[in-house]
């Protein structure tokens, strides 16, 4: 009865010790205590007037949540397929999805160390032993030995240190969810955004053309203004040297536009010379109306940076657990179980059974101070890795902050950009119309040419800075990741598969 109980007992302290894991359980940081993502009233609710078309408004929402493919807010089917194009044929995207196959591989790797190692060994050896060499001589013997053994092999999981393993490799596999996450996000609000710089730069030739052809015709009127000695020879010149600067900044723009261009084709997985994209224009977007604004409670669930970040917080912790379970003993059980015999159809049979059962505790002694230090080692690892975590968190908070302060900025400017173009184009129209009555200067008429340029372009600027912006912030809040459905969302449950 004593033998039965300290057999439970045993048992008992066995199973006791396989059910905890040394170091600490990792808890998910919580996100911080504030109200929003600016002082109180810095940031209205309503940006722009909805009654103009060059002022479109736009609007905050608390809460409303982000679609997956949020670039679909823009209404425009070529920016549509150029992100599924994209999306397809990314090397970007596909070295991301592979280094997360990887990850969850080799988690379910070490998830092998939960189970017993069994492995079979079969051998056939034939031997000679040689007669006796004194008294009567005895002949050789040659005879043949055949063998089949199954092995099995366990380590008791006593302290965790296996579990605490396979925590780590796990928490590097949600690593690599939310790398290819960030991935997925930065390259849609990349395209996006060259989308738009591309609709900008072709908005500016636009305008830097027609300013081009004004300034012709101001330069056949006072061309004719000369020949009746309305104007002077220096007015010519200065009207010819203003239109060769206007022309002079097309061949620039042409070649940002050119680059931009590439830049999509990079973006979309395809060489220079094979891209055929559409082409953008800032008439071919629509600028969302109704803006996201994530509760700050929810932004660090939503940034795929900070969830990455989080995960390595998790890695880090485990490996506490897995250098604290290298100092405890490690406990082994093996046995074998197999045949012996000089034929093998005798292998099987019960007189020819060998078997060998044993058990070990390993408890490291010495190592120099070895074992200890990495155990600091991994304490200061997740230390630095809570550091990484918080300064990433801070950065999400600035970056929505940064771009809402933005998009106000964008709103006031575009409203006073508009205006200033208009007031532009009309004081130009009436210098002009003074100027051929001979009630203007050519001056007045050289100044007016230029503060109209000034203002036409940077009216375009203005418009495209807006959309940016606007796509800053579906970036700076996430992205939407959480509602994709295609099956990049959905890889991180392959970890979850049974081998």
């Amino acid at each position: 009865m004593n033998r039965t109980i300290g057999v439970g007992w045993a048992i008992g302290l066995v199973c006791l010790l396989a059910a905890c894991a040394v170091g600490p359980n990792f808890k998910p940081p919580e996100p911080p205590h504030t109200s929003g993502y600016a002082p109180q009233g810095a940031i209205p609710s309503d940006l722009g007037s909805a009654q103009s078309a060059a002022q479109p408004g736009q609007h905050f929402t608390d809460g409303l949540d982000i679609p997956g493919q949020w670039w679909t807010l823009f209404k425009s089917p070529p920016l549509n397929a150029l992100i599924e194009r994209a999306l397809a044929n990314s090397p970007t995207l596909e070295a991301a999805a592979a280094a997360l196959r990887q990850a969850n591989e080799t988690v379910a790797a070490e998830r092998g160390s939960y189970y017993p190692s069994v492995s079979g060994t079969a051998g056939v050896q034939r031997q000679k032993v040689p007669g006796a060499t004194l008294g009567a001589p005895v002949p050789s013997i040659i005879y043949t030995l055949n063998n089949a053994t199954l092995n099995v092999s366990y380590t008791l999981d006593a302290f965790g240190g296996i579990r605490r393993q396979v925590e780590s490799l796990g928490a590097q596999a949600e690593y690599e969810q939310f790398a290819l996450e960030a991935a997925y996000l930065s390259l849609t609000a990349n395209l996006v955004t060259a989308a738009i710089g591309e609709a900008s730069l072709r908005a500016q030739i636009a305008a830097t053309q027609d300013i081009a052809d004004s300034q012709r015709k101001q330069l056949d009127i006072t061309q004719r203004r000369l020949t009746v000695g309305g104007a002077s020879r220096a007015d010519v010149l200065q009207q010819q040297a203003v239109l060769q600067s206007t022309l002079a900044a097309l061949p620039v723009l042409r070649t940002q536009l050119a680059q931009q261009r590439n830049l999509l084709a990079a973006y979309s997985g395809a060489l220079p010379a094979d891209y055929d994209g559409a082409e953008f224009t800032l008439d071919s977007l629509t600028l969302p109306g109704e803006l996201p604004l994530s509760l700050p409670s929810k932004l660090v669930e939503q940034r795929p940076d900070v969830r990455e970040f989080s995960a390595l917080l998790h890695e880090a912790t485990a490996q506490i657990g897995v250098a604290t379970a290298n100092m405890l003993p490690q406990i082994t059980l093996s046995g074998s179980y197999g045949g012996e015999a000089a034929s093998f159809s005798d292998v099987f049979s019960p007189a020819s059974v060998v078997w060998s059962l044993a058990a070990s505790a390993t408890q490291p002694i010495f190592k120099g101070g070895q074992l200890l230090h990495q155990r600091r080692a991994a304490v200061a690892a997740a230390e630095q890795a809570a550091a990484n975590y918080r300064s990433t968190v801070i950065t999400a908070f600035q970056n929505v902050s940064d771009t809402l302060h933005a998009l106000k900025g964008d709103a006031d400017a575009l409203e006073a950009q508009a205006l200033a173009e208009q007031t532009a184009a009309e004081s130009l129209k009436l210098v002009q119309v003074q100027y051929k009555s001979g009630a203007a200067s050519y001056l007045q008429v050289l100044s007016a040419e230029q503060t109209y340029q000034t203002a036409a372009v940077a009216l375009v600027k203005a418009k495209a800075q807006r959309y940016a912006d606007t796509a800053a912030l579906f970036q700076a809040l996430g992205g939407g990741w959480w509602n994709r459905s295609d099956v990049a969302a959905n890889t991180l449950d392959s970890r979850k598969e049974p081998l």
